[in-house]
């Protein structure tokens, strides 16, 4: 595991490396700048090297920086990352059970509002409704820790703020148009690419922390997803933001989702959810479809006409109005 609290000899050669672009820095120059013997630099750049950075080593010239890595790692998200609050607490893990589950060990703490646990695999990703999240390399898998300071009424916005802050990050850094589909699910071409989860604690009628999970396939083979959940009833196909040919760097579209997601938080706080329901709206691939909804009792079918302001879905069914405030959802052909 690494933090964005430790500052590591690692970060150190990273941060020298980096603002020597142009130049070779000399292990003598990286030992005195550092306090430390040259093999303990070689020894890190060899770490450096196995994380990913492409950095050229010379005999009696020293070490360049080519390349940097393409990993999560806390220091390169923290690098150049625009908020004020949110990730500027990281855990980074190369691999681990869940992030969700390691985001709630944390949560209850004042300290680690607007943490962000983040890990490049995991093996018991968990999604809506305690479902299996399949969550290989190449993905994006995160948890983010709010202490939120409105009521409970408001917490059923966090899916839509979530998704509508990813969907204009993805926007903005890979120029593709992903389309929002209610309540939680991000798309392209009607296929899934990222799902939000939100789990709770709530005491006396207020929040006391909410973690919000994020996954995204952001480079993944969707054929390995697939395998695993297509006969699922709530599966409806899946794809990769980035093909397996494409050099793209994750590292941009986290720090832009954190960024939008904190501004669009700001609004909530503001209450101007209905601001934030337009922006949702122009993205929805819901709204105004003929949809079937699968609750944990039911199946309804009728006609999405609106989200409220409070994120629950309106529906025509049968001439009779009904709001609904969570449910799988699919488009009726």
């Amino acid at each position: 595991m690494y933090t964005s609290y430790d500052n590591t000899s690692l970060v150190k050669i990273v941060t020298l490396l980096k603002s020597h672009k142009s130049d070779y820095l000399s292990g003598q120059d990286l030992s005195d700048s550092l306090k430390m013997s040259r093999a303990a630099v070689w020894k890190h750049i060899k770490k450096l090297q196995s994380l990913g950075y492409k950095i050229d080593s010379r005999p009696k010239i020293g070490y360049k920086l080519i390349k940097t890595t393409h990993l999560l790692l806390p220091w390169e998200i923290s690098d150049g990352l625009e908020t004020k609050v949110f990730g500027k607490r990281i855990y980074y893990f190369h691999t681990i059970d869940s992030t969700q589950n390691f985001a709630i060990g944390l949560a209850p703490k004042k300290i680690e509002n607007g943490t962000m646990v983040i890990s490049e695999k995991q093996t018991h990703g968990r999604g809506r409704l305690d479902r299996k999240w399949v969550s290989p390399s190449g993905g994006i898998w995160l948890s983010l820790i709010l202490h939120p300071e409105f009521d409970i009424s408001m917490s059923t916005l966090f899916p839509l703020i979530t998704s509508l802050a990813l969907a204009i990050a993805i926007e903005q850094v890979l120029k593709i148009k992903p389309m929002l589909k209610w309540p939680n699910d991000v798309t392209v071409n009607a296929k899934k690419v990222a799902g939000i989860l939100v789990d709770a604690s709530v005491e006396s009628g207020t929040i006391d922390y909410v973690v919000l999970g994020i996954g995204i396939n952001f480079k993944i083979n969707p054929l390995e997803i697939e395998k695993s959940i297509k006969h699922t009833t709530s599966y409806y196909g899946t794809t990769t933001l980035v093909k397996k040919n494409q050099n793209t760097s994750p590292i941009k579209l986290v720090q832009r989702f954190l960024f939008e997601f904190e501004r669009l938080y700001q609004i909530s706080l503001k209450k101007e959810s209905k601001f934030l329901i337009q922006q949702w709206t122009r993205r929805s691939s819901t709204i105004g479809k003929s949809i079937i909804i699968t609750l944990p009792n039911e199946t309804l079918r009728g006609k999405a006409l609106r989200v409220d302001e409070d994120g629950a879905l309106v529906i025509s069914n049968k001439g009779k109005i009904q709001r609904i405030i969570a449910g799988d959802v699919n488009t009726r052909n």
